[in-house]
């Protein structure tokens, strides 16, 4: 699996244009040539292009258009030139890309974390998992049924479900398998690759709360089986009392409708917790007094210890936080002054503090904090740096509101071992060589 993803990531950043020699942050990292992009394409399981006027040289999501000389001699193009739905800048070409799973139907994309500006990922650029391909759902044929344990079992049709009190939150996802490689050894190079299976977005639908006091919880009840309309039929077992907290039946993202590969037209949004749980498609509830204990809470999904026994329902997502500018691929030009930047989460709250150390973690200062700061959601961090042009080793320790910290590779590996390749939330060094190339490494 780690072999296949080095592999991966070699033939993309192979099509990389040259690093420039710049003072800003652009232009000192790799980005994709439009033909390495386009050439790719059969790597990046078909990417399409969008638009009736795309030529081959647009990067997906955006349409050529001819570069005018002097846009103050000309008119522009005209509105809704594009279709009617907005297109990108053709000059911007980040996308994610498809572990090389040997089925196009159960594999994963990732989020490109070193372009992101803010917290919120893009909708088009948001991590996928699937299991059994992306289905194809029409909205106004499907329904959600809640049942088991229960006073009145539903069924409602996504009308039903819009007609219900409405909330808008921001929140992160992020697979419990992200980092999966790099338990052992540093194996990516760039934080896509360790880090890009998650993202945030602002999720809008229907507190699980109101449904499910709609339909009469019984005494008994303790979990809900939550349950996916694709080829996988993807199901989790979630304890009652999350269902009861946050969770929310979301419809739409980020202003619209979920993406298809986001659910469309209904997922279970679990803020917090792993993103397995987060049933896309979702079409049934079942309430009932224990776990399923399916597959993918059995065989999947489990951590294995160094015993050989295995920690079931790891839920909550651990605090965690990487370093985004400078990360690996990068070449700083020279030494001077930077900004560091990244991103912070945890699955228990609000991010409290972001520590960063430019020595490989023998002396820490405290970053800045970038609003908005919200739960259970990602947080920017920022860190003024003058490099002086010697080897360094960059890091960030994110601490929760709870009080928990971010540990390091040594500690947790000590306590959970190498057996699993869930939940790794150990902190990330970056080495800065003295010629300015940023490169993955344990430290």
């Amino acid at each position: 699996m780690a072999e296949a993803l080095v592999e991966l990531e070699n033939r993309i950043m192979a099509g990389a244009v040259a690093k420039e020699e710049c003072d800003c942050k652009e232009g000192m990292f790799p980005a994709l040539t439009r033909r390495g992009l386009l050439s790719g394409g059969a790597i990046m399981s078909g990417l399409l292009l969008s638009g009736g006027h795309a030529r081959a040289e647009a990067p997906p999501g955006a349409i050529e258009y001819p570069v005018q000389p002097d846009p103050t001699k000309e008119q522009g193009r005209l509105i809704l030139d594009d279709g009617g739905y907005g297109s990108r800048s053709q000059f911007e070409n980040e996308i994610r890309w498809r572990y090389p799973t040997d089925s196009l139907d159960s594999s994963w994309s990732m989020t490109p974390l070193a372009s992101g500006h803010g917290i919120i990922t893009p909708s088009g650029l948001h991590f996928e998992r699937h299991h059994g391909g992306i289905p194809t759902i029409d909205p106004a044929t499907h329904n959600l049924i809640v049942h088991g344990l229960v006073d009145k079992p539903l069924r409602l049709s996504m009308a039903d479900l819009r007609r219900m009190p409405s909330v808008s939150r921001i929140h992160f996802i992020e697979c419990s398998g992200n980092g999966l490689t790099e338990w052992e050894k540093p194996t990516l190079k760039t934080v896509q690759g360790t880090h890009g299976l998650t993202s945030t977005s602002e999720w809008t639908g229907v507190l699980l709360s109101t449904v499910l006091k709609e339909a009469g919880i019984q005494d008994s009840a303790a979990w809900i089986l939550a349950e996916g309309s694709d080829a996988a039929v993807m199901t989790r077992s979630v304890p009652i009392d999350v269902a009861m907290n946050d969770a929310i039946l979301a419809y739409a993202q980020n202003g619209e409708a979920l993406r298809p590969e986001q659910g469309y037209p209904l997922r279970l949004l679990l803020p917090g917790l792993e993103g397995n749980t987060h049933i896309k498609w979702l079409r049934r509830l079942e309430v009932s007094d224990k776990p399923f204990m399916t597959r993918e809470e059995t065989s999947k999904y489990t951590d294995l210890m160094p015993d050989g026994t295995a920690r079931l329902f790891t839920l909550e997502m651990d605090a965690k936080s990487v370093i985004t500018f400078p990360s690996g691929a990068m070449k700083l030009p020279r030494p001077g002054f930077y900004e560091i930047s990244g991103l912070a989460w945890s699955g228990r709250g609000k991010v409290a503090k972001v520590e960063v150390s430019a020595d490989g973690g023998k002396t820490w200062a405290e970053a800045a904090l970038q609003e908005p700061v919200l739960n259970k959601s990602h947080t920017r961090f920022r860190m003024p740096w003058i490099w002086d042009g010697n080897e360094a080793v960059l890091q960030s320790r994110c601490t929760d509101e709870t009080g928990y910290v971010q540990p390091t590779l040594t500690d947790l590996v000590r306590v959970r071992g190498t057996k699993s390749v869930y939940h790794l939330n150990a902190i990330q060094s970056w080495h800065v060589a003295a010629n300015g190339e940023v490169t993955n490494v344990h430290a």
